[in-house]
């Protein structure tokens, strides 16, 4: 159902690349609420995705750029201006890779090159994107950025890997730009905290079919959908949110409110066999 509530705005979505993607069900969201706007993917993600078919559905265009270079973003703000004919009303930053995860680094042997990278694609992308976008002055007053994070940020989460310092550094970026745009053009600037979500990135992370497993019992509303999460952005996309900003704001059912949940609980007590759990203390005793 739409309500109109992005009609005549203009934007700049980051990241989609295949039907799974939260980016896709942004557009596709942002498209149904009467909005124009440019997608844009690096060159490789395009050979691997389908936004063409994306963007055919949306009537828009995809401009090719890499968001870890400030050229091509350039660039991008550019093309993507004099495409819709004025300035953007929104943006989101949906991006997000790890060469340690995919090359199975566990966070005690990283290779430090590869978590370079990961910072950059991660984070200090969405840094240079806010920066380029100032520039220019590409984004009207009341504008809103998004950014997709992860409770990793915050919490431990084993297999997350160095993909949680990099969602650590994003929310930085959000808070600390989100003062200057705020500031000056009333800009704001938010990351949204989603649940685990089965995207193309997100099935790279070590047991994430067991992470999904147990956010799903640990969530009183269960986890957020790809479907949802879209739906959350395109609120903060809206007029209604206009004094919402520098925040991480969380979907992900109350996951991250949550200690100890009854299906959890009932999990770990089937499961648990005392006899195979004794510790002889003796043993640790100095």
């Amino acid at each position: 159902m739409s309500y109109n509530l992005l009609k005549g705005k203009r934007g700049l979505i980051f990241g989609a690349l295949n039907e799974n993607s939260i980016a896709w069900k942004t557009a596709l969201r942002a498209h149904e609420e009467g909005a124009t706007f440019v997608l844009t993917n690096t060159p490789v993600s395009m050979k691997m995705g389908t936004i063409d078919k994306l963007a055919e559905i949306c009537n828009t265009i995809v401009i090719p750029a890499d968001a870890t270079n400030v050229e091509d973003l350039e660039n991008l703000v550019k093309q993507g201006t004099e495409f819709l004919g004025g300035k953007f009303d929104f943006v989101l930053h949906s991006i997000g890779m790890s060469p340690n995860v995919r090359k199975g680094r566990t966070y005690d042997n990283l290779d430090y090159k590869f978590l370079h990278q990961t910072l950059d694609i991660s984070a200090l992308s969405f840094h240079k994107v806010l920066q380029t976008c100032r520039k220019f002055d590409a984004i009207n007053e009341w504008g809103s950025v998004v950014a997709l994070s992860y409770i990793a940020a915050q919490r431990t989460l084993y297999g997350y890997n160095d993909m949680a310092d990099a969602k650590a550094l994003l929310e930085s970026i959000a808070r600390s730009f989100g003062y200057i745009y705020g500031r000056e053009k009333f800009i704001r600037i938010n990351t949204v905290s989603q649940s685990p979500t089965m995207t193309t990135a997100g099935g790279g992370i070590m047991g994430f079919d067991k992470l999904m497993d147990f956010a799903e019992r640990m969530s009183p509303l269960g986890n957020a959908t790809a479907d949802e999460c879209a739906d959350y952005i395109i609120t903060l996309f809206s007029d209604l949110t206009k004094k919402v900003t520098m925040q991480n704001l969380y979907h992900d059912g109350g996951y991250s409110s949550m200690g100890m949940s009854r299906a959890a609980m009932n999990v770990y007590n089937e499961g648990l066999e005392y006899t195979d759990v004794e510790v002889d203390l003796s043993k640790h005793k100095k």
